[in-house]
């Protein structure tokens, strides 16, 4: 699933979706866990049971391994549920089938914006911005009467981002989309189509860095065929995220968002406050939080997408080689 599916996911049929998953009890959630993602407590400790959420793409599915091995390290019996779409695991969040999920603070913040005032409110009133500070303060603001606790983020971060190849980047100097703004350059973006009309695609390319943007080649956000086109040269520009493992296999460079254009889309854990609210998880998990990095969230992507390695695999040694698991 890519980072444009996350953010600008559709909502058709979320109501019916939504009350397929109202039938289910904890336990029926239970029964339908990754039994290679469970475990037992931590020797001597049963601290309870938690339920770790993932969404399903690699990079959820790491972090929910994350999530679930410190906490099993800290003592509580852990499985993982996966649900591959938001307006299902949202409002499962809410009720307590499930306990924790991995979410990016910009665009659960939005989400919720839509939810609680309306589908115009992310357009119109939009409260994420590149101030994962703000951005974060506007999401527990509107967590918190949901039932929701926001722990806090960390500096890892995946959002949306673009690439050159090493070589367009290399003969026109280009560092910054400062850098090609300023150099006057015609691109043409492989994206989705609705990149002609995103605030933080082509508009705010041309807005906030004066981009010349000629054209948008529809195949896809962070898609092979995508990065293959600007590999290719047919096209110059495409739209990715900050941990896409596989740019560097295309011989492609991301471009630093120097201007702040995108949304701070840190990763942070949220959870069931009433459940899974309580100052242990939370200081498990903030261990985590804490330690890795963009560049290493991109490592362990890369791990899992381009060696094929499990999700539990990477996140267990990872999680040693940081000290933080015995």
């Amino acid at each position: 699933m890519s980072k444009s599916t996350r953010v600008f996911g559709a909502v058709l049929g979320a109501v019916a979706l939504t009350a397929s998953l109202a039938g289910c009890s904890g336990d029926s959630l239970e029964k339908s866990k990754d039994a290679g993602a469970s475990g037992p407590a931590a020797a001597g400790a049963d601290k309870g049971k938690v339920v770790i959420g993932a969404a399903g793409f690699t990079e959820s599915n790491v972090l929910a391994e994350l999530y679930a091995q410190v906490l099993r390290d800290a003592g509580y019996s852990t499985s993982i549920t996966t649900v591959n779409n938001r307006e299902l695991y949202e409002p499962s969040l809410e009720k307590g089938e499930i306990d924790i999920v991995p979410e990016y603070a910009a665009t659960l913040a939005e989400f919720l914006n839509a939810k609680v005032n309306g589908p115009k409110a992310p357009q119109e009133k939009p409260v994420a911005s590149s101030d994962v500070v703000a951005t974060t303060a506007a999401l527990e603001k509107l967590a918190g009467p949901l039932g929701l606790k926001v722990l806090p983020a960390g500096q890892a971060v995946d959002q949306n981002a673009f690439a050159v190849s090493k070589e367009f980047a290399q003969k026109n100097n280009l560092k910054t989309l400062s850098d090609l703004g300023k150099s006057g350059l015609k691109v043409k973006i492989a994206a989705g189509d609705e990149c002609a009309v995103r605030p933080f695609c082509a508009p705010g390319l041309k807005t906030t860095y004066g981009i010349d943007v000629s054209g948008i080649d529809p195949k896809g956000v962070g898609t092979p065929q995508a990065k293959q086109a600007v590999k290719d040269g047919v096209d110059q520009l495409v739209l990715t995220t900050t941990t896409d493992a596989t740019l560097d296999s295309f011989g492609l460079v991301l471009l630093e968002d120097d201007k702040k254009l995108q949304n701070a889309d840190n990763v942070l854990p949220v959870v069931n406050a009433k459940d899974a609210g309580s100052p242990e998880v939370a200081a498990a998990l903030d261990k985590v939080t804490k330690a890795f990095t963009t560049a290493e969230l991109t490592d362990m992507n890369h791990r899992v997408d381009a060696l094929r390695e499990k999700p539990a695999d990477v996140a267990k040694a990872y999680l040693k080689a940081k000290g933080l698991t015995k």
